[in-house]
């Protein structure tokens, strides 16, 4: 949001910058004393003066501060009014617009308007009643006026009410707390309360956290789980970070952060729980930096626990795979997080790298260098932990994380870094950034990033660059001898291509930090020079790169030579000497080089060397020219253009090379270019490099304009006339687009000559007579192709002549020139206040060379056209050759580009009047107008209704103009011929058009021509905006400026690209001034031609006077209602004939495009639309339904009632009151609105009931369009329906075609839900949109919290049937308790009273049509089998619907009455034989019990006497594989979210159900249990009859049959998980009690004594019966079935978030009996699932200190388990517990985790022994570097030892091994896997560390040649070493080669051994 980079250009090009609360100062209080005028602060724009000062480098005069404050207070007073008169759209959202492009021009509101803005717009964003999509907008505005932190102080200039915000946010993800949902009104979008979320949070007080704590905290619970996800989202979007003022101690951070901890540890295995934490914590961090009074240490303001348990959760999001590990995560947790997902933020903007950089970053601070557990150290174990995941062999679905990780810590360390140094963090002193911890820092990520850029994943390539550049940014010193090291070789072509072009992209991001830093900038030049072959045709790839290290040189250091007239220096003799040692010395020295040049070298020694190393400039600029030729010599044809292949982006790149490049070199350097290019111009025609060429020669002229030109203009003018009367050139027409053989001389040299007069200043004068001879010559000798290169070289000279534009590349102030460069002037960036730029602004003499070129060749074509358009044309027009349509296609391009040529010199104040009228020549013409802001939004409504409402506006609406150097005045002659020539090309255009209309219909070519002529004429006005200049400008200007960002520095660019900023911004003035104008009579005229042909049989000419009509309708005020009169006739009409093509154009133009919301809000033509529109979709021709199928949803949305009441806080409306008296003005707006509004309703309800007649009689597709627009039509508030459509609805909904019962039974239930919703609102509107229900049983109960006892009685009376009051909701009192609870009554009284007559009227009328014949009809269709498969299930549409119906027969309205009922049901079910009678029994009997939910109880017993036994029959006998899931979904329908006493018959004969141990029907038991399990879960923790059915359960684990076991050990799973509750007093209760607990909080999920006795019991049960088994048992066993019960309810605990109750079990109860169960053999699934569960323990999050037992009982297990399949499991959770608790590990842990893993290598078993030397390497290499190193030296001496001690002895004669030797080969075994797990450890340390020569020495001398297993394993180790060291092989020879010699022999014979034993 902050910094949007430009994809696909830049280096960093996948990056997508910070978000907004990353990029942004942390410091609440941050503020410059010295502001704009030195004023009290308070009243200044920004707190922070602009780094850029835009309007003082315009060249011309602009308008004052006054102006543009009036200017901005006329706006708000608009707004006023707006708002006032209820006018949201058009008038606010037009008077929006217009503040953006106000602020879009860089003026700045003082701070107090921008505050009364920014609680307007938060107001109008989520104001009840707005139309959402008008929302949308007012929300985007609050978002641009709170982008930047630096505008408004948070807490001092505003603050903001979250609990707006958060009702808003209760409707999507706390739908039954927030009332019913209202089906027909449409919600607002959830990701843009999301994305406001992140933009106002920062302006919530943080004293109303303890409210939002009372707020949301009630609601967590994880009996139903995802109101836990909600409460934690909710928190995470809501909560304000920012310091609390001094003495809230509630609001203090460690005040509530043990509760977090404490939330986040109840729900594990969860990865949206880590983000959002993580999410959370590192903003707390930024934002309680700068705060003093909050306590600050080396963990920053958390405790070492905190801190470890972070990282932790980090190591775990990063996802890194260990071993045969599963993932850390439970899939199944986050499925229950349900509607919370809806609050996620958007994982692209928001990477979760992004948070954990954030929190670490802002965390470090100097405390933490002297302490070895600090964030810093934490950090340094994080990187190493993971390090060899970098390596580019290594890469998966980490690898982006990862390399974003880095990125970001990089990125926030460097924003960091620079913000305390400028001042704008304002950190305390002892907390900033130091020297050494940057340099510690920088250390830390720096040979990973070495690894990173090397990449195979462009994406991580990217990140790694980018990282690479800020970490050189840091620390030159350090990271630029490793990257000159590895791209010198690279460079030289000793490694792979790959490589090659790594280095060149390293060397474009570090250009900038060499060429500034001592030393480094002398190897520049050498670099630059190594670069050149990367310029190849045969790799456009590497070219580009090449390319662009170039561009970067170019804009960093002069091309000048230094050395000349000095007698100190001469030549480059001394540089290349010295590189060249240098380069030796890198080689020689390996990877601990130190370059270090800032003591090393001394100033006059540098500053020689690099004086002589810029002596060779010269050579490099030849060479440079001679490969970029050669490369275009060789170009392949590019085959389309905008195709994205590389030729295209060679070309592309090519002029953004040569600008910097020509414009850095010396005036002997540039005539040496220019005579290179001149002669290559002269020498060649290269087709396909035409438009490279071009560029460069555009390149050249731009640097030195007079120069060049001299050169190039006469001698492309002599070519061009030789090409023509020589060689015929464009002599005649062609057919195709590819330009003749003959041609391309004559279309070469015309491209060189357009593009070398273009944006080149007024030096064109001096050739003034040649061009415009050249220009006249061509255009009446050619035909054919060339003819448009002509036009468009007349149309570059007129833009040339015409335009504003900066005209000064130079790398340097024109004052440092005249002083003569010196070597300090390298890499030096202008200040961005302190430059002096040169304009080319037009002068007489150039607008009137423009204005006589632009007359003589418009009169030309003007005269062509006539002719050629006349009865008698100088070419015939017979219809077999194309000659005709050439010249006329030929001169209707010329007109076109001619027009956009001149652009800039129409007023658009003119060319809204006749030219011939009187009032023409008075400059003082008033000027009406909208501004648009960009194409897409602009202008999307200038018709505000008055009178019949839709016409023009009478209410002027101003568009403010600025300046922007407009060249003439309205009294002079040119002004007047220049817009008569545009109104003499308008009426030719009109012409034409109606010319070829009638005589030339099908002439394609033409008539392209013609819409984009007809689109310049309409858009070019004031700018050539058909070119989209402002768009291509700004795009470039980003993808340049992309790799100078720098976090926290602003605008340190380059000088040339400051001034294209000035350039961009005079455009932005340009664009901002053409803006919609007025209508003349001629554009009247041209947008019925548009219109006309919009509706063309031709597919193309319709596409393109769309097209073109589209551009036109947005910029000219009152085209639409123009239009569409004609476009709906032709509609109508088509419709009627069965015209298709027409019914395709007019159905687009009035559907897709920009009229579709004009019509939609002008009642004059909608009706019409919308019944052509239905008629229309019944076409029969795909093409024309495909596309009304398209539109369907835009003409339904039609039907939308109007605002009719917007609630807003006066308060803040009136802050922005204006001056002056506007009462009257909004009392007549008012009544405008309001008359619109009953006049556009009351058309809404009369087409309403014309459709319901239409939909009645029409066949089934017209009337299934139909009836999905009148739903939108006919449902109001006010009225509900009306007769007629009740009628349709009711009697629809069993209409024989499915389609159609659909949507009418939607609309059924929309009806329903409407009057629901209006009794329960009493029938007020305002009370609808607050939200204010009264729902007639609900009440609030007060909770007796503060009694001891109150939850045991809470919980008690869920146990019995009756009740006092009924608690649907499952969060009241799960966590804490509030003061009220909401619950229902459990005996109400309701009838109907609460029904008014409107509402009263449509029940009876539904009543009457609700005949028993209705239902039977219903009941049959829901008996039939569904058409397709995957509608076979429970539908809870038709549940729904008949909750509804059912509602009228039990309070009597309907005509069926409940024994007519009872009686269908029966017919349904039958005898039940069929799946089909038991889904729509289901569905019924559902509906029937939640739709007798709220009635009295008499009511409630007659129903379910009735249903209950049907149910009971079922549930005990009639269930089937077939019909299962049927009851299942109807049972979770009656239970879910509803009191489980509301359902007490089904949920007590459920709780009395026992296993039947003597039935043999194994799935009627099973299903059984799985509807007792949907029960407990629907239940959660209300349920309170487990304890009967808990010990039945347990004492039948050993169940014979498989789906019984399942079913009951998921339910044994799930009982136990829905037992945990907490149930604190209240908030406060429960902040502190985890306060005093520790900080992280209590421990929860203890398991209780009970809980404890079972699961012992249970195991000691397995244990006994698995003695009981007789080993080899083939059939099935109390031991095998009991297990695999005990198994599955384990499986289900363990991977669910209460996971951590059974931790205390692992180390004694659970590990041992798992090992065994995996050693059954007869029984494959056990095995199995035994190792599924195994496999989860370590992956548990186990509390500190409790892992000490699991880590003991895996090293027994290991140590001394008589079975080695035991002994080999246990090694896989040793390396997994180790790696997921690296931060939280005991030291003595990890040494005996070491010690038994070391010992387990002398195992008696091969597969032991090998699987400890794998876990061994992987725990080395996952440790810190401290106790890595004192581990790997310990080993080493260990195993190195125990091969010495243990010499092979001879083998004896016999040949079978003594014991005693095969003792020793074991020893020898051990000490070789344990030397190769040490090797292993290392793959990718390259070079290798100085002990692995020394280990392979030993291994190779001592081992190698041992017979058998030892001397296999050697070779294996060596191999290994060998293939994973390819890439760096050169490197690590080296090293090797270099060490000393060993005890026994030269170590560089090492890797000769190595290659001979591979």
């Amino acid at each position: 949001m902050d910094k949007q980079a430009l994809q696909g250009l830049a280096v960093s090009s996948s990056i997508n910058g910070n978000d907004n609360s990353g990029a942004t100062s942390p410091g609440p209080d941050w503020r410059e004393t010295n502001g704009a005028n030195g004023n009290d602060v308070d009243d200044q724009a920004r707190s922070r003066p602009r780094t850029f000062p835009y309007l003082r480098y315009l060249p011309y005069p602009v308008e004052d501060e006054g102006t543009r404050q009036a200017t901005l207070l006329e706006i708000m007073k608009q707004l006023y009014i707006a708002v006032e008169a209820g006018d949201f759209a058009p008038g606010a959202v037009h008077w929006t617009r217009e503040l953006r492009s106000w602020l879009g021009l860089k003026f700045d509101p003082p701070r107090a308007t921008r505050v009364k803005l920014v609680r307007l717009y938060y107001e109008l964003a989520l104001a009840p009643g707005i139309d959402p999509n008008i929302a949308e907008r007012f929300a985007s505005m609050f978002m641009v006026l709170t982008k930047r932190k630096h505008y408004l102080r948070p807490g001092k200039d505003l603050n903001l009410d979250w609990r707006p915000l958060f009702k808003e946010l209760k409707v999507f993800v706390l739908p039954q707390e927030a009332g019913m949902v209202h089906t027909t009104n449409v919600k607002r979008n959830i990701r843009t309360l999301t994305k406001l979320c992140t933009f106002a949070q920062l302006y919530f007080d943080p004293q109303q956290i303890p409210d939002m704590f009372e707020e949301f905290l009630p609601y967590f619970s994880t009996s139903f789980a995802e109101s836990a996800y909600v409460v934690v989202a909710l928190l995470n979007l809501l909560m304000p970070t920012a310091p609390a003022p001094v003495g809230e101690q509630k609001s203090v951070p460690q005040s509530y952060l043990p509760a977090f901890f404490h939330l986040w540890s109840l729900v594990n295995r969860s990865k949206t729980f880590d983000v959002n934490f993580v999410d959370i914590f590192s903003r707390l961090a930024r934002d309680s930096l700068p705060s003093r009074h909050i306590e600050f240490s080396e963990h920053g303001i958390f405790t070492r626990e905190q801190s470890s348990l972070i990282f932790t959760a980090i190591l775990r999001l990063l996802e890194i795979p260990v071993g045969q590990a599963t993932s850390p995560y439970s899939s199944m947790v986050d499925l229950s997080a349900g509607l919370a997902i809806l609050l996620d933020r958007d994982q692209r903007k928001h990477p979760i790298a992004h948070h954990i950089a954030r929190w670490i970053v802002m965390s470090l601070s100097p405390a933490c260098l002297d302490k070895p557990d600090s964030i810093l150290g934490n950090l340094e174990g994080l990187i190493q932990a993971v390090e060899t995941f970098f390596h580019p062999s290594n890469s998966g679905s980490w690898t982006k994380t990862l390399s974003q990780l880095v990125y970001y810590l990089a990125d926030f360390f460097v924003m960091r870094w620079n913000r305390e140094r400028s001042g704008e963090m304002d950190v305390p002193v002892e907390r900033r950034l130091n020297d050494e911890l940057k340099r510690r820092f920088v250390l830390c990520l720096r040979e990973v990033i070495f690894m990173g850029i090397y990449a195979k994943s462009g994406t991580a390539m990217n990140f790694s660059l980018s990282t690479l550049q800020g970490l050189a940014y840091l620390e030159p010193t350090l990271m630029l001898p490793g990257a000159l090291q590895r791209i010198y070789p690279s460079m030289q072509g000793l490694v792979e291509v790959h490589r090659t072009t790594s280095s060149l992209r390293s060397l474009q991001v570090l250009t900038r930090v060499m060429v500034r830093t001592k030393g480094y900038r002398c190897h520049v030049t050498t670099l630059l020079g190594l670069a050149l072959p990367g310029i190849d045709a045969n790799d456009l790839e590497k070219t580009l790169h090449t390319l662009s290290f170039i561009q970067t040189a170019c804009y960093n250091i002069p091309f000048h030579d230094l050395t000349t007239g000095r007698d100190d220096v001469s030549g480059s003799s001394l540089a290349v000497s010295w590189i060249t040692s240098e380069v030796e010395r890198m080689e020689r020295e390996g990877s601990g080089v130190n370059l270090d040049y800032q003591s090393s070298l001394e100033d006059a020694d540098e500053e020689l060397i690099l004086r002589s190393s810029t002596a060779g400039f010269g050579e490099f600029v030849l060479s440079f020219f001679g490969r970029v030729f050669t490369l275009l010599e060789n170009l392949p044809d590019a085959s389309r253009v905008r195709s994205g292949s590389p030729e295209e982006n060679v070309v592309n790149t090519l002029p953004a090379t040569f600008t910097p490049l020509l414009s850095s070199l010396s005036p002997e350097y540039y005539d040496l270019a220019l005579k290179k290019i001149t002669d290559f111009v002269t020498n060649h025609v290269i087709h396909q490099a035409r438009d490279a060429m071009a560029f460069i020669c555009n390149a050249l002229c731009k640097v030195n304009p007079e120069k060049a030109l001299k050169q190039l203009i006469p001698m492309l003018v002599q070519a061009i006339r030789t090409e023509i009367d020589e060689n015929g050139a464009a002599s005649t027409r062609n057919t195709g687009s590819d330009v003749l053989p003959r041609d391309r001389g004559l279309v070469w040299n015309v491209s060189m000559l357009s593009m070398c007069v273009v944006h080149v200043g007024d030096a064109v004068l001096k050739h003034k007579q040649e061009l415009f001879d050249v220009a006249l010559y061509m255009q009446r000798k050619c035909k054919g192709i060339p003819t448009v290169h002509v036009s468009n070289f007349i149309h570059h000279l007129l833009l040339n002549l015409t335009v504003t534009y900066t005209v000064d590349y130079s790398i340097y102030e024109p004052s440092v020139m005249e002083k003569g460069l010196q070597v300090e002037d390298w890499g030096v960036s202008p200040e961005a206040t302190e430059l002096d730029i040169k304009w080319h602004v037009p002068s007489r003499t150039e607008i009137e060379f423009a204005v006589e070129l632009f007359e003589s060749q418009a009169q030309s074509a003007l005269k062509l056209l006539t002719d050629l358009t006349s009865d008698s044309p100088p070419i015939k027009r017979d219809g077999t050759g194309r000659e005709w349509s050439d010249e006329v296609a030929r001169n209707l391009v010329l007109l076109r580009l001619i027009l956009s040529g001149v652009s800039v010199l129409f007023d658009p104040r003119a060319v809204s009047q006749r030219v011939h009228d009187a009032s023409f020549a008075n400059g003082d013409i008033s000027m009406s107008g909208v501004n648009g802001v960009d194409e897409a939004e602009s202008t999307e409504t200038l018709n505000v209704d008055s009178g019949e409402g839709e016409g023009e506006d009478e209410d002027v609406r101003p568009t403010f103009q600025y300046p922007s150097g407009y060249p003439l005045e309205p009294d002079d002659q040119l002004y007047r011929k220049v817009h008569e020539l545009r109104e003499d090309a308008g009426e030719m255009l009109h012409k034409v058009h109606r010319f070829l209309t009638e005589k030339q219909e099908d002439d394609v070519s033409c008539f392209n021509s013609l819409y984009t002529a007809y689109r310049s004429w309409f858009v070019d006005v004031g700018i050539e905006r058909s070119a989209h200049v402002l768009d291509r400008v700004t795009r470039l200007y980003a993808a340049d400026i992309h790799p100078y960002k720098v976090s926290g520095l602003r605008k340190e660019y380059p000088r040339p690209l400051l001034l294209r900023r000035a350039n961009v911004y005079h455009l932005q003035r340009l664009r901002h001034n053409a803006s919609p104008r007025a209508k003349s009579d001629l554009d009247g005229r041209l947008l019925l031609d548009l219109a006309e042909s919009s509706v063309s049989l031709y597919t193309e000419i319709r596409r393109n006077a769309q097209s073109a009509g589209e551009s036109a309708i947005k910029i000219i005020i009152g085209a639409r209602p123009l239009v569409i009169p004609p476009l709906l006739k032709a509609l109508e009409t088509a419709v009627k004939t069965n015209d298709y093509p027409r019914m395709k154009g007019a159905i687009y133009s009035l559907l897709f495009g920009s009229l579709a919301k004009t019509i939609g809000r002008d009642w004059r033509f909608t009706p019409s639309l919308i019944r052509s529109f239905i008629a229309a979709s019944t076409a029969d021709k795909p093409s024309v339904q495909k596309l009304a199928a398209g539109a369907t949803y835009q003409v339904m949305d039609y039907g939308r009632p109007l605002e009719r009441m917007v609630l807003l806080d006066e308060s803040i409306v009136k802050a922005i009151l204006p001056a002056e008296a506007v009462s009257e003005i909004i009392s007549k707006k008012q009544k405008q609105v309001q008359s619109k509004r009953v006049r556009v309703e009351d058309r809404k309800a009369a087409l309403a009931l014309e459709l319901v007649s239409l939909a009645r009689e029409s066949h089934w597709k017209k009337a299934s369009r139909t009836a999905a627009i009148v739903t939108n039509l006919g449902l109001r508030f006010d009225t509900i329906a009306s007769e007629e459509m009740v009628d349709l609805i009711t009697n629809g909904t069993v209409d024989s075609h499915p389609g159609l019962r659909g949507l009418y039974s939607g609309a059924l239930v929309a009806l329903f839900s409407l009057i629901e919703m209006r009794a329960f609102c009493e029938h007020d509107y305002e009370r609808y949109l607050l939200d204010k229900q009264r729902i007639p049983a609900k009440i609030q109960v007060v909770t007796r919290r503060d009694e001891p006892g109150w939850t045991a009685d809470y919980l008690a009376g869920f146990a019995q049937a009756e009740a006092e009051y009924y608690v649907d909701h499952d969060h009241p009192g799960w966590l804490l308790w509030g003061k009220t609870m909401p619950a229902y009554q459990s005996n109400p009284k309701l009838g109907d009273d609460h029904y008014d007559e409107v509402e009263k009227r449509v029940r009876s009328q539904m009543g009457r049509l609700l005949t028993r014949e209705w239902f039977s009809t219903f009941f049959g269709f829901l008996k039939q089998e569904p058409r397709d498969a995957s509608a076979d299930r429970f539908r809870m549409a038709s549940a729904m619907m008949l909750v509804y119906a059912f509602g009228l027969i039990l309070d009597g309205v309907a005509a069926a009455t409940f024994a007519d009922l009872r009686a269908e049901i029966g017919k349904v079910f039958e005898d039940g034989s069929d799946k089909h009678q038991h889904r729509a029994t289901a569905e019924i009997l559902g509906a029937l019990l939640t739709a007798v939910l709220d009635e009295s109880v008499d009511k409630r017993i007659e129903v379910w006497e009735f249903a209950f036994p049907i149910v009971r029959r079922i549930f005990a006998d009639g269930l089937t594989p077939e019909n299962s899931t049927y009851w299942t979904t109807f049972l979770h329908l009656v239970l879910q979210g509803k009191d489980p006493r509301r359902s007490w018959p089904i949920v007590d004969w459920l709780a009395n159900y026992r296993l039947d141990m003597t039935s043999n029907a194994a799935f009627k038991e099973s299903s059984k249990i799985q509807l007792l399990q949907q029960c407990v879960v629907d239940c959660g923790w209300h349920f309170q009859l487990e304890k009967p059915l808990l010990e039945n359960f347990l004492a039948h684990l050993d169940h014979p049959y498989k789906g019984v076991r399942e079913a009951m050990g998921q339910t044994i799973g799930t009982i136990y998980r829905t037992r945990y509750h907490e149930s604190y007093q209240n908030v406060d209760a429960l902040i502190k009690a985890q306060r005093e607990a520790s900080s992280v909080g209590s421990t929860p999920y203890e398991p209780t004594d009970e809980f404890s006795a079972t699961i012992t019991e249970v195991f000691g049960r397995l244990e006994k019966w698995r003695l009981e088994r007789a080993p080899g048992q083939q059939t099935p066993s109390s031991y095998t079935s009991g297990s695999k019960t005990v198994l599955l309810w384990l499986d289900t605990t363990l991977s669910s978030h209460e996971c951590t109750q059974l931790l205390k079990f692992f180390p004694n109860v659970f590990m041992e009996q798992l090992l065994h169960m995996m050693d059954v053999k007869e029984d494959p699934e056990l095995q199995s699932l035994a190792y599924h569960v195994f496999r989860h323990l370590p992956n548990i999050p186990h509390h500190s200190g409790e892992v000490y037992e699991f880590i003991a009982s895996l090293i027994r297990i290991g140590k001394t388990s008589p079975y080695w399949h035991q002994r080999l499991r246990v090694l896989i959770n040793m390396q997994v517990i180790y790696f997921r608790r690296l931060f939280l590990i005991a030291q003595n842990e990890q040494q005996l985790l070491f010690d038994c893993v070391a010992d387990m290598l002398e195992d008696t078993q091969l597969e032991v022994r090998l699987g400890a030397s794998t876990t061994l390497s992987g725990m080395v290499r996952c440790s810190p570097v401290a106790l890595r190193s004192s581990i790997v030296e310990a080993l080493k001496q260990k195993f190195t030892r125990l091969l010495h001690t243990s010499p092979l002895p001879k083998r004896n004669g016999t040949g079978t091994p003594t014991p005693e030797h095969t003792k020793i080969v074991l020893k020898r075994h051990a000490a070789v896997l344990g030397l190769g797990a040490l090797v292993q450890a290392f793959p990718y340390t390259s070079p290798p560390p100085k002990w692995l020569p020394e280990v392979l020495a030993t291994l190779a001398v001592k081992a190698a040649a041992d017979p058998g297993m030892v001397g296999k394993s050697v070779k294996s180790v060596l191999s290994e070493f060998k293939k994973t060291r390819q890439d760096t092989w050169h490197v690590d020879v080296k090293v090797n080669t270099q060490s000393s010699a060993t005890q026994d022999f030269p170590k560089s014979k090492s890797l000769l051994l190595i290659q001979n034993k591979c």
